[in-house]
Protein backbone atom coordinates (compact mmCIF):
# COMPACT_ATOMS: atom_id res chain seq x y z
CA UNK A 1 0.00 0.00 0.00
CA UNK A 2 1.56 3.50 -0.70
CA UNK A 3 0.43 6.80 0.81
CA UNK A 4 -1.13 7.65 -2.88
CA UNK A 5 -3.79 4.48 -2.00
CA UNK A 6 -4.88 5.04 1.18
CA UNK A 7 -4.95 9.03 0.32
CA UNK A 8 -7.45 8.07 -2.60
CA UNK A 9 -9.12 5.36 -0.66
CA UNK A 10 -9.66 7.82 2.19
CA UNK A 11 -11.59 10.06 -0.68
CA UNK A 12 -13.90 7.31 -1.30
CA UNK A 13 -15.20 7.25 2.09
CA UNK A 14 -15.64 10.97 2.40
CA UNK A 15 -17.39 11.01 -1.41
CA UNK A 16 -19.33 8.34 -0.08
CA UNK A 17 -20.78 10.35 2.78
CA UNK A 18 -22.80 12.48 -0.17
CA UNK A 19 -25.36 9.47 -0.07
CA UNK A 20 -25.71 8.95 3.63
CA UNK A 21 -29.45 10.29 3.31
CA UNK A 22 -30.24 9.55 0.53
CA UNK A 23 -29.17 6.22 -0.81
CA UNK A 24 -30.75 2.92 1.52
CA UNK A 25 -31.04 0.51 1.53
CA UNK A 26 -27.97 0.33 -0.17
CA UNK A 27 -24.59 0.98 1.20
CA UNK A 28 -23.13 4.26 0.95
CA UNK A 29 -20.09 4.09 -1.61
CA UNK A 30 -17.57 6.70 -3.12
CA UNK A 31 -15.22 5.93 -6.23
CA UNK A 32 -12.58 7.67 -7.31
CA UNK A 33 -10.65 6.80 -10.83
CA UNK A 34 -7.21 7.42 -11.24
CA UNK A 35 -4.16 7.67 -13.84
CA UNK A 36 -0.40 9.01 -13.81
CA UNK A 37 -1.43 10.87 -10.60
CA UNK A 38 -4.42 12.76 -12.24
CA UNK A 39 -8.64 12.60 -11.28
CA UNK A 40 -10.08 11.46 -13.99
CA UNK A 41 -13.43 11.01 -12.45
CA UNK A 42 -15.07 10.52 -9.23
CA UNK A 43 -18.63 9.66 -8.22
CA UNK A 44 -21.01 8.36 -5.09
CA UNK A 45 -24.27 6.07 -5.25
CA UNK A 46 -27.22 9.17 -4.46
CA UNK A 47 -30.11 6.73 -4.45
CA UNK A 48 -31.07 3.46 -4.36
CA UNK A 49 -32.17 2.86 -8.64
CA UNK A 50 -30.00 5.30 -9.77
CA UNK A 51 -26.13 4.83 -11.01
CA UNK A 52 -23.70 3.29 -8.56
CA UNK A 53 -20.27 5.20 -7.40
CA UNK A 54 -18.53 3.29 -10.13
CA UNK A 55 -21.11 4.23 -13.07
CA UNK A 56 -21.50 7.75 -11.51
CA UNK A 57 -17.30 7.98 -11.46
CA UNK A 58 -17.12 6.96 -14.66
CA UNK A 59 -19.45 9.25 -16.26
CA UNK A 60 -17.20 12.64 -14.92
CA UNK A 61 -14.27 11.10 -15.96
CA UNK A 62 -15.61 10.59 -19.47
CA UNK A 63 -14.91 7.84 -22.28
CA UNK A 64 -10.90 7.48 -22.03
CA UNK A 65 -10.38 5.41 -18.51
CA UNK A 66 -8.18 2.98 -20.12
CA UNK A 67 -5.41 1.50 -17.69
CA UNK A 68 -6.25 3.76 -15.20
CA UNK A 69 -6.97 2.76 -11.31
CA UNK A 70 -10.61 2.82 -9.56
CA UNK A 71 -10.62 3.34 -6.28
CA UNK A 72 -14.01 2.51 -4.02
CA UNK A 73 -14.71 1.82 -0.79
CA UNK A 74 -16.35 -1.42 -1.20
CA UNK A 75 -16.26 -4.07 -3.27
CA UNK A 76 -17.99 -3.35 -6.70
CA UNK A 77 -21.34 -5.23 -7.41
CA UNK A 78 -21.43 -8.37 -9.22
CA UNK A 79 -25.24 -8.63 -9.86
CA UNK A 80 -27.77 -7.19 -12.28
CA UNK A 81 -30.50 -5.66 -10.40
CA UNK A 82 -31.88 -2.29 -10.96
CA UNK A 83 -28.76 -1.24 -12.20
CA UNK A 84 -25.89 -3.45 -14.11
CA UNK A 85 -23.28 -5.09 -12.27
CA UNK A 86 -20.46 -2.70 -11.36
CA UNK A 87 -17.42 -5.18 -11.51
CA UNK A 88 -18.62 -6.53 -15.33
CA UNK A 89 -18.96 -2.37 -16.13
CA UNK A 90 -15.60 -1.84 -15.28
CA UNK A 91 -13.93 -4.64 -16.95
CA UNK A 92 -15.38 -3.12 -20.51
CA UNK A 93 -14.15 -0.01 -19.14
CA UNK A 94 -10.24 -1.16 -19.45
CA UNK A 95 -9.53 -0.03 -16.85
CA UNK A 96 -6.17 -1.86 -15.48
CA UNK A 97 -6.15 -2.33 -11.52
CA UNK A 98 -8.96 -1.81 -8.68
CA UNK A 99 -8.30 -0.98 -4.66
CA UNK A 100 -11.07 -1.81 -2.36
CA UNK A 101 -11.85 -0.41 1.03
CA UNK A 102 -14.10 -3.10 2.07
CA UNK A 103 -15.73 -6.30 1.08
CA UNK A 104 -19.55 -6.52 0.18
CA UNK A 105 -20.86 -9.21 2.78
CA UNK A 106 -24.11 -9.66 0.48
CA UNK A 107 -24.55 -13.27 -0.39
CA UNK A 108 -24.23 -12.36 -4.03
CA UNK A 109 -21.62 -10.27 -4.21
CA UNK A 110 -19.05 -11.18 -1.71
CA UNK A 111 -15.54 -12.06 -3.45
CA UNK A 112 -17.68 -12.87 -6.37
CA UNK A 113 -16.79 -8.66 -7.48
CA UNK A 114 -13.16 -9.39 -7.35
CA UNK A 115 -13.33 -12.53 -8.94
CA UNK A 116 -14.84 -10.60 -12.02
CA UNK A 117 -12.37 -8.25 -12.00
CA UNK A 118 -9.50 -10.53 -11.63
CA UNK A 119 -10.71 -13.16 -14.32
CA UNK A 120 -10.44 -10.37 -16.86
CA UNK A 121 -7.07 -9.96 -15.70
CA UNK A 122 -7.38 -6.48 -13.81
CA UNK A 123 -5.03 -6.15 -10.58
CA UNK A 124 -7.33 -5.85 -7.49
CA UNK A 125 -6.10 -5.45 -4.25
CA UNK A 126 -8.00 -5.57 -1.08
CA UNK A 127 -6.92 -2.79 1.52
CA UNK A 128 -9.19 -3.24 5.15
CA UNK A 129 -9.81 0.63 5.43
CA UNK A 130 -11.39 0.52 9.04
CA UNK A 131 -13.39 4.15 7.99
CA UNK A 132 -15.18 2.37 5.11
CA UNK A 133 -16.46 -0.73 8.05
CA UNK A 134 -17.95 2.40 9.74
CA UNK A 135 -19.67 4.15 6.57
CA UNK A 136 -21.48 0.69 6.33
CA UNK A 137 -22.40 -0.86 9.61
CA UNK A 138 -25.84 -0.72 9.21
CA UNK A 139 -25.75 -2.71 5.65
CA UNK A 140 -23.80 -5.24 7.12
CA UNK A 141 -25.82 -5.84 10.22
CA UNK A 142 -28.84 -5.69 7.95
CA UNK A 143 -27.51 -8.18 5.78
CA UNK A 144 -25.55 -10.08 8.42
CA UNK A 145 -27.91 -10.70 11.00
CA UNK A 146 -30.80 -10.04 9.09
CA UNK A 147 -31.39 -6.79 11.71
CA UNK A 148 -30.95 -3.03 11.41
CA UNK A 149 -27.77 -1.04 13.35
CA UNK A 150 -30.01 0.19 16.00
CA UNK A 151 -28.76 3.44 18.06
CA UNK A 152 -30.90 4.86 21.23
CA UNK A 153 -30.83 8.37 21.73
CA UNK A 154 -31.62 9.70 25.19
CA UNK A 155 -31.12 13.77 26.75
CA UNK A 156 -31.19 13.19 30.37
CA UNK A 157 -30.03 15.46 33.32
CA UNK A 158 -26.64 14.73 34.95
CA UNK A 159 -28.50 12.79 37.56
CA UNK A 160 -30.05 10.34 34.93
CA UNK A 161 -33.68 12.15 34.48
CA UNK A 162 -35.13 12.44 31.28
CA UNK A 163 -38.01 14.09 32.72
CA UNK A 164 -39.97 15.50 35.80
CA UNK A 165 -42.18 12.77 37.50
CA UNK A 166 -44.84 15.39 36.02
CA UNK A 167 -43.57 13.98 32.82
CA UNK A 168 -42.61 18.05 31.78
CA UNK A 169 -38.99 17.42 30.08
CA UNK A 170 -39.08 20.00 27.27
CA UNK A 171 -36.45 21.22 27.30
CA UNK A 172 -33.74 19.75 29.17
CA UNK A 173 -31.10 20.04 26.62
CA UNK A 174 -30.39 23.31 24.98
CA UNK A 175 -30.73 24.05 21.23
CA UNK A 176 -27.72 22.97 19.76
CA UNK A 177 -28.32 19.62 21.05
CA UNK A 178 -31.62 19.61 19.97
CA UNK A 179 -30.82 20.37 16.55
CA UNK A 180 -27.77 17.83 16.32
CA UNK A 181 -30.67 14.96 16.91
CA UNK A 182 -32.10 15.92 13.41
CA UNK A 183 -28.90 14.28 12.17
CA UNK A 184 -29.26 11.02 13.75
CA UNK A 185 -33.07 11.17 12.77
CA UNK A 186 -31.99 12.36 8.91
CA UNK A 187 -29.74 9.21 8.42
CA UNK A 188 -32.16 6.70 9.77
CA UNK A 189 -34.08 4.50 7.81
CA UNK A 190 -36.64 4.75 10.73
CA UNK A 191 -37.48 6.06 14.16
CA UNK A 192 -39.23 3.73 17.09
CA UNK A 193 -41.29 5.43 19.71
CA UNK A 194 -43.88 4.05 22.16
CA UNK A 195 -47.15 4.57 22.99
CA UNK A 196 -45.89 6.34 26.20
CA UNK A 197 -43.65 9.06 24.48
CA UNK A 198 -46.64 9.27 21.73
CA UNK A 199 -49.15 10.04 24.49
CA UNK A 200 -46.92 12.59 26.73
CA UNK A 201 -44.70 14.75 24.09
CA UNK A 202 -47.37 14.14 20.79
CA UNK A 203 -43.90 14.22 19.02
CA UNK A 204 -43.87 14.45 14.99
CA UNK A 205 -40.35 12.26 15.02
CA UNK A 206 -39.50 14.04 11.50
CA UNK A 207 -36.63 16.11 9.96
CA UNK A 208 -37.44 19.54 10.65
CA UNK A 209 -33.64 21.15 9.91
CA UNK A 210 -33.43 22.86 6.76
CA UNK A 211 -30.17 21.79 5.69
CA UNK A 212 -31.26 18.04 6.04
CA UNK A 213 -34.65 18.72 3.61
CA UNK A 214 -33.13 16.85 0.72
CA UNK A 215 -33.01 13.11 3.49
CA UNK A 216 -35.97 10.91 2.72
CA UNK A 217 -38.11 11.19 5.94
CA UNK A 218 -37.72 8.16 7.94
CA UNK A 219 -40.32 5.22 8.54
CA UNK A 220 -41.74 6.38 12.31
CA UNK A 221 -42.77 3.14 14.03
CA UNK A 222 -45.11 3.39 17.16
CA UNK A 223 -44.57 0.15 19.24
CA UNK A 224 -48.31 0.08 20.84
CA UNK A 225 -49.14 -3.76 21.90
CA UNK A 226 -52.64 -2.65 22.45
CA UNK A 227 -53.30 -0.14 20.04
CA UNK A 228 -53.89 2.23 22.77
CA UNK A 229 -52.74 5.66 21.16
CA UNK A 230 -55.48 8.20 20.38
CA UNK A 231 -55.47 8.38 16.49
CA UNK A 232 -55.53 12.59 16.93
CA UNK A 233 -51.79 12.42 17.46
CA UNK A 234 -49.37 14.50 15.23
CA UNK A 235 -47.59 10.93 14.43
CA UNK A 236 -50.63 9.54 12.76
CA UNK A 237 -51.12 12.66 10.27
CA UNK A 238 -50.01 11.10 7.61
CA UNK A 239 -47.33 13.55 6.65
CA UNK A 240 -44.78 10.76 6.41
CA UNK A 241 -45.22 6.85 6.69
CA UNK A 242 -46.01 5.52 9.75
CA UNK A 243 -45.92 1.69 11.09
CA UNK A 244 -47.98 1.33 14.37
CA UNK A 245 -47.01 -2.02 15.39
CA UNK A 246 -49.11 -4.02 17.94
CA UNK A 247 -50.15 -7.63 19.16
CA UNK A 248 -53.35 -10.07 18.31
CA UNK A 249 -54.67 -8.59 21.64
CA UNK A 250 -55.77 -5.39 19.76
CA UNK A 251 -58.07 -4.60 16.33
CA UNK A 252 -56.84 -1.58 13.80
CA UNK A 253 -58.96 1.23 14.16
CA UNK A 254 -60.76 2.17 11.05
CA UNK A 255 -60.40 6.03 9.15
CA UNK A 256 -56.32 5.55 8.81
CA UNK A 257 -54.38 7.99 6.22
CA UNK A 258 -53.11 6.35 3.33
CA UNK A 259 -49.69 6.26 5.14
CA UNK A 260 -50.39 4.81 8.46
CA UNK A 261 -49.74 1.19 8.31
CA UNK A 262 -51.04 -0.68 11.43
CA UNK A 263 -49.05 -4.44 12.06
CA UNK A 264 -50.03 -7.13 14.23
CA UNK A 265 -46.36 -9.25 15.73
CA UNK A 266 -45.69 -11.67 17.76
CA UNK A 267 -45.93 -11.08 21.73
CA UNK A 268 -43.00 -11.39 24.12
CA UNK A 269 -44.01 -10.51 28.16
CA UNK A 270 -46.96 -8.87 26.83
CA UNK A 271 -45.41 -6.27 25.15
CA UNK A 272 -44.37 -6.40 20.84
CA UNK A 273 -41.91 -8.74 20.54
CA UNK A 274 -38.75 -6.69 19.56
CA UNK A 275 -36.64 -9.54 17.51
CA UNK A 276 -39.37 -9.23 15.43
CA UNK A 277 -40.18 -6.14 14.77
CA UNK A 278 -36.08 -5.78 13.64
CA UNK A 279 -36.43 -8.39 11.45
CA UNK A 280 -39.77 -6.77 9.58
CA UNK A 281 -37.91 -3.60 9.72
CA UNK A 282 -34.82 -5.23 7.79
CA UNK A 283 -37.12 -6.82 5.32
CA UNK A 284 -38.40 -3.26 4.34
CA UNK A 285 -34.76 -2.55 3.40
CA UNK A 286 -33.63 -0.24 7.12
CA UNK A 287 -29.90 -0.47 7.91
CA UNK A 288 -30.35 1.92 10.71
CA UNK A 289 -32.91 2.67 12.75
CA UNK A 290 -33.16 5.27 15.95
CA UNK A 291 -34.87 4.84 19.37
CA UNK A 292 -36.05 7.85 20.55
CA UNK A 293 -38.52 6.39 23.59
CA UNK A 294 -39.27 6.39 27.26
CA UNK A 295 -37.85 4.03 29.63
CA UNK A 296 -39.75 0.91 29.33
CA UNK A 297 -39.32 0.41 25.62
CA UNK A 298 -35.30 1.79 25.90
CA UNK A 299 -34.71 -0.57 29.01
CA UNK A 300 -36.88 -3.92 26.92
CA UNK A 301 -34.38 -2.84 24.01
CA UNK A 302 -31.22 -2.85 26.35
CA UNK A 303 -32.29 -5.91 28.75
CA UNK A 304 -32.64 -7.90 25.15
CA UNK A 305 -29.37 -6.99 23.71
CA UNK A 306 -30.99 -5.37 20.87
CA UNK A 307 -28.96 -1.89 20.83
CA UNK A 308 -25.60 -0.99 18.79
CA UNK A 309 -25.14 2.50 19.37
CA UNK A 310 -26.28 5.56 21.80
CA UNK A 311 -26.25 8.68 21.37
CA UNK A 312 -26.60 10.10 24.90
CA UNK A 313 -26.78 14.21 25.40
CA UNK A 314 -26.13 15.05 28.64
CA UNK A 315 -27.19 18.70 30.42
CA UNK A 316 -25.70 20.17 32.73
CA UNK A 317 -28.08 20.56 35.69
CA UNK A 318 -29.86 18.05 38.29
CA UNK A 319 -33.46 17.42 38.46
CA UNK A 320 -33.42 15.61 41.71
CA UNK A 321 -35.65 12.53 43.41
CA UNK A 322 -38.75 11.30 41.83
CA UNK A 323 -37.88 11.88 38.08
CA UNK A 324 -38.18 9.89 35.43
CA UNK A 325 -35.29 7.61 33.77
CA UNK A 326 -33.23 6.55 30.84
CA UNK A 327 -33.91 3.10 30.70
CA UNK A 328 -36.17 1.04 33.28
CA UNK A 329 -35.27 -2.56 33.28
CA UNK A 330 -33.27 -4.53 36.62
CA UNK A 331 -30.04 -6.41 37.21
CA UNK A 332 -29.52 -9.20 39.66
CA UNK A 333 -26.08 -8.75 39.13
CA UNK A 334 -23.41 -5.44 38.70
CA UNK A 335 -22.00 -7.39 36.02
CA UNK A 336 -24.65 -8.83 34.12
CA UNK A 337 -25.23 -4.71 33.05
CA UNK A 338 -24.49 -3.70 29.45
CA UNK A 339 -21.78 -1.85 28.76
CA UNK A 340 -20.91 0.95 26.20
CA UNK A 341 -17.48 1.56 24.90
CA UNK A 342 -17.31 5.48 24.73
CA UNK A 343 -15.98 6.20 20.48
CA UNK A 344 -17.00 9.94 20.53
CA UNK A 345 -17.14 12.88 22.98
CA UNK A 346 -18.22 16.70 21.85
CA UNK A 347 -19.38 19.75 23.46
CA UNK A 348 -23.06 21.23 21.74
CA UNK A 349 -23.42 24.49 23.26
CA UNK A 350 -23.51 23.92 27.12
CA UNK A 351 -24.43 20.15 26.59
CA UNK A 352 -22.16 17.25 26.34
CA UNK A 353 -22.95 14.46 23.75
CA UNK A 354 -21.40 11.28 24.00
CA UNK A 355 -21.47 8.62 21.47
CA UNK A 356 -21.05 5.47 22.60
CA UNK A 357 -21.36 1.35 21.14
CA UNK A 358 -22.15 -2.15 22.68
CA UNK A 359 -19.52 -3.98 24.03
CA UNK A 360 -20.47 -7.53 22.85
CA UNK A 361 -18.02 -9.32 24.67
CA UNK A 362 -19.62 -10.32 28.30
Amino acid sequence: MSAADLLYLRRTVELAEGGRFTCAPNPCVGCVIVRDGVILGRGYHQRAGDGHAEVNALADAGADVAGATVYVSLEPCAFTGRTPACARTLVQAGVARVVIAALDPHPKVSGAGVEILRQAGIEVQHIDLPEAHLLIQGYVSRITRQRPWVRVKSASSLDGATALASGESQWITGPQARRDVQYWRARSDAIITGRGTVMADDPALTVRDADLQHARAPLRVVVDSALACSTGQQIFNGAVPTLWVHTKRAAPPGGLPAEVETLMLPEQDNQVALQPLLAELAERGCNEVLVEAGAGLVGSFVAQDLWDAWVCYLAPRWLGAGTRGVADYSLARLADGAQGQVVDVQMLGDDIRIQLERRHER
